[in-house]
């Protein structure tokens, strides 16, 4: 019996939770989930300072421009002004980006509209010809104007993109709370396959493994570590010992080929030695087998042998069960509406499929579809062709320019 997609999904997250919280410096954090929120504990920046290059001034004085102003000293960024010598009437000190507005001024004149007048050791000159006038406030930026302190900068369950990891440094932290990301172990099982790059030719009957480089590839772009564990014959035993090494090293373990119904498909009962498992006969193709167990507290799945079903698999089930567990809110990709760029026929047979395909995206956002190219479930090359999956409900498909369900494919 076919059990559709979104319950087989359902049951696997039901038992799935975010790893514990660990501390991370920022510079190994990037990509990872906040599991606390970040607090600014003072204001962002803490002085007024200048947006520019320039001379600080009193705008008043500058309200009738062009005026020259006495230059009373220089002041770069990370110096302190002297609160001793605040700027008087016809005044100007020569200031850097970033540096702290000195007392007296309210204003800086951008040093494109000024001309300096002579020249001494700083480089300043005793004057300074202002070739504009400028308003109060002009050019300054002022404490808290980026950020307030208390405010929650970062919350917890959002990702940690390099902007948010500059607001983190930027109100002083050096580390982050964050779930601990996933380790992702992938298992080749079959007597058939053979490493790429193996000195041997291949005998006949033989193939290249692709799984297990493909998937370790999907899980590291998931933002998970992803662990080799290499390769193991169509043997039971055999597959019990990759597996009892894997539980102990890893937080969910992906096997690919040996979960349908053939006389060398051990993996199922190999998951059953272990705890409690289920085998799926899920509504979709490719990817109708998968094998699944929640084994000593870590997810287990037997994906599909084919490559692209095991894609697919991977993408509807093994991908959001990560997710779940390094932190994220949102574990499924998006779904879009797009236009079918031809017809997508099928025939009606009890599941949803998923057709590879390649989406784009015109100026007005509106997306269209073509396939991109065989849809067998061992071509991996239209797989790699495409960057998106149209999902076709049960039916006969649907006529070029009818709206179809996409999710586009790519990092995270």
């Amino acid at each position: 019996m076919l059990t559709p997609v979104d319950e087989v999904r359902a049951t696997i997250l039901a038992a799935c939770a975010p790893l514990p919280a660990v501390d991370l410096p920022l510079a190994d954090a990037r990509g990872c989930v906040a599991a606390a929120a970040v607090v600014a504990a003072a204001d962002v920046p803490p002085f007024a300072n200048t947006a520019m290059d320039g001379y600080a001034v009193r705008a008043a004085d500058t309200a009738a421009a062009p005026v020259r102003l006495d230059v009373i000293g220089l002041l770069p960024a990370g110096a302190a002004p002297d609160p001793s010598r605040p700027l008087g009437p016809g005044q100007a000190i020569r200031i850097m980006t970033g540096a702290p507005m000195p007392p007296g001024a309210d204003a800086v004149v951008m040093v494109e509209r000024t001309t300096a007048l002579g020249d001494d050791i700083n480089g300043a000159g005793p004057g300074v010809l202002v070739h504009t006038k400028v308003a109060i406030d002009e050019n300054v930026r002022f404490p808290g104007s980026d950020l307030r302190a208390g405010r929650e900068v970062v919350a917890p369950g959002v990702e940690l993109t390099p902007a948010l990891l500059g607001v983190v440094a930027s109100v002083g932290q050096a580390t982050v709370s964050v779930h601990r990301p996933p380790v992702v172990g992938v298992l080749s099982t079959g007597d058939e396959l053979v490493a790429a790059g193996a000195a041997a030719p291949l005998r006949p009957g033989q193939i290249y493994d692709s799984n297990r480089p493909m998937l370790l590839a999907m899980a590291a772009e998931t933002g998970a570590i992803p662990l080799d564990l290499g390769h193991a014959l169509d043997d039971p035993d055999a597959i019990a010992a990759a597996l009892e090494g894997a539980l102990a090293r890893c937080d969910v373990v992906l096997l690919t080929g040996g979960v349908s119904v053939g006389d060398f498909d051990f993996v199922g009962d190999v998951f059953a030695r272990f705890g409690e498992t289920r085998a799926w006969e899920v509504a979709v193709k490719p990817g109708k087998p998968l094998a699944w167990g929640f084994l000593k507290g870590r997810p287990v799945f037997g994906l599909p042998g084919n490559p692209v079903s095991a894609a697919v698999s991977y993408e509807l089930f093994a991908r959001p069960a990560i997710r779940t567990l390094a932190g994220h809110r949102a574990t499924l990709r998006p779904v879009q509406r797009a236009l079918a760029g031809e017809p997508f026929r099928r025939r009606r047979d009890g599941k949803l499929h998923v057709v590879r395909a390649v989406a784009v995206e015109n100026e007005f956002g509106r997306i269209r579809v073509h396939s991109a190219g065989g849809q067998g479930s061992h071509m991996l090359g239209a797989l790699a062709a495409g960057n998106a999956l149209v999902l076709l409900p049960d039916g006969e498909g649907v006529d070029e320019g009818a709206a179809v369900d996409v999710v586009r494919l790519g990092p995270g």
